[in-house]
């Protein structure tokens, strides 16, 4: 969390005057009031014809400049009352995107709880479609010590394929390296032969495209491309946006990855365009400054579009739960409308300036932290504190204004997003959780002043 009051952060946004009214934050919990600012308010058709495509230089792949991420799916309660996929949506949400010219699918053998390519490979098998009407990324997921050998290596790569009901993966990573430095790049790849294994499969054709996304030290993507003559990497995913293109991490900025691959004409794909969905929920404040230059595109579609306007950009990957996500992306690229030079400068000044002094805690709700040994549900305490952050439902005093009612907002809504065991209070600081976070967010000191604020709250000492 950033030092920073609600009272400075609208002094430096020169807008308190279009502040609106403080939303119930979590309360009414439905979908369509916690992704109201995501939309915009179109009334036309969504266009099936007009998508944007990059080509892949290598193999003269036409592929989709928003790829569809299969991290966060859909659930629904099964008969023990435990969440699973919600099959029947997801197969819905794949066809419309293939409908309306989405070809690329980016999943792992990590995400969704080890579900998501099997999911996948039901729903492209469901929509009717040829295999070669899509691409397929998926990931060498081996981050446990248990995984490291050459044969789990190879095993793992079978699954996928296995999974997916194909016999080929047009885009194979090596999964978030850079968490560590070199250390685990040399366990999980090197010193056991794996990637020299997965080299001969894409001489073999097993793999079309070979490269690895990317996370954390950045010696490691150095290394990496400064190895470009021996592995020659086909493509590298980023994780880049507005808000962090300039930010600087030991030259971890958002504007460095891009700038490096495209030096060496190696296809990007970006990852976190959202930053987990926290730049389609962004504070209102800063929602009003999109609403008067263009009243009905949606918060989203500014990012989109401006991750899109890079040129060696080869697709956009999103993350897509809700058929209205889908909808709202696809009309962003069908066709991409570039930003001009003065809305990039405004984007990467203004704006991801205003974005970057809230304080919100930098939570992508990847979920790499889960499961917590100790039953937190780390993401969901995250979510719901940056959600009370953005519609200004975290006091900084008793003398705040309508003090009472965001209280009450905070509380009510964090019981009601996470049970009572799985908050913030049950943290022992382990740490367990702080190597497996991609953003480097030190988990339990920030669990910790969540609860501390929690306590304040039901005292009634803030």
């Amino acid at each position: 969390m950033k030092d920073i009051t609600r009272r400075d952060f609208l002094k430096a946004s020169g807008t308190a005057a279009a502040t609106t009214a403080l939303a119930s934050c979590g309360i009414k919990g439905s979908k369509e009031n916690s992704e109201i600012d995501y939309m915009g308010h179109h009334t036309s058709p969504i266009p099936t014809d007009k998508m944007t495509y990059r080509t892949n230089p290598k193999q003269g792949d036409k592929v989709s400049l928003l790829g569809y991420g299969w991290m966060r799916l859909p659930n629904k309660k099964d008969n023990n009352g435990q969440d699973v996929i919600d099959q029947e949506q997801v197969n819905r949400l794949c066809k419309f995107a293939l409908d309306h010219g989405v070809n690329y699918f980016d999943t792992s053998p990590a995400y969704c709880r080890g579900k998501s390519e099997e999911s996948l490979g039901i729903a492209l098998e469901a929509s009717g479609y040829k295999r070669s009407d899509y691409f397929i990324a998926t990931k060498l997921s081996n981050f446990s010590p248990t995984q490291y050998s050459l044969e789990e290596g190879k095993a793992m790569f079978e699954r996928s394929l296995q999974y997916l009901k194909t016999d080929y993966v047009d885009y194979l990573l090596l999964h978030s390296i850079g968490g560590g430095g070199m250390g685990p790049v040399h366990q999980r790849y090197l010193d056991n032969g794996l990637l020299d294994w997965l080299m001969e499969q894409r001489e073999a054709g097993r793999i079309r495209n070979l490269g690895f996304s990317f996370h954390g030290n950045v010696a490691v993507f150095d290394w990496a491309l400064a190895n470009q003559d021996k592995y020659h990497w086909d493509f590298v995913q980023i994780q880049a946006n507005y808000v962090e293109w300039e930010h600087e991490d030991n030259g971890r900025s958002g504007k460095y990855l891009y700038e490096e691959l495209a030096k060496r004409n190696i296809p990007v794909v970006i990852m976190e365009p959202l930053l987990g969905g926290r730049l389609s929920k962004v504070p209102d404040h800063v929602v009003s400054l999109f609403k008067q230059r263009k009243p009905e595109n949606s918060v989203a579609s500014w990012a989109f579009r401006y991750i899109g306007s890079k040129p060696e950009v080869l697709t956009v990957l999103s993350g897509m739960t809700y058929m209205e996500h889908l909808e709202d992306n696809v009309r962003t690229y069908s066709p991409l409308e570039p930003l001009t030079e003065e809305e990039q400068q405004w984007l990467e000044g203004k704006t991801a300036t205003l974005i970057k002094s809230y304080p919100t805690i930098d939570c992508n709700d990847c979920k790499y932290c889960m499961p917590c040994p100790y039953g937190l549900d780390i993401p969901a305490i995250f979510v719901h504190y940056n959600k009370c952050v953005n519609t200004g439902n975290v006091p900084e005093s008793q003398q705040a204004e309508d003090y009472q009612k965001a209280r009450r907002a905070f509380l009510v809504g964090y019981d009601r997003s996470v049970p009572k065991l799985r908050q913030a209070n049950h943290c022992i600081q382990c740490r367990e959780c702080v190597s497996h976070c991609p953003q480097q967010i030190d988990i339990p000191r920030e669990l910790q002043r969540v609860d501390e604020f929690v306590e304040k709250l039901k005292q009634g000492t803030l």
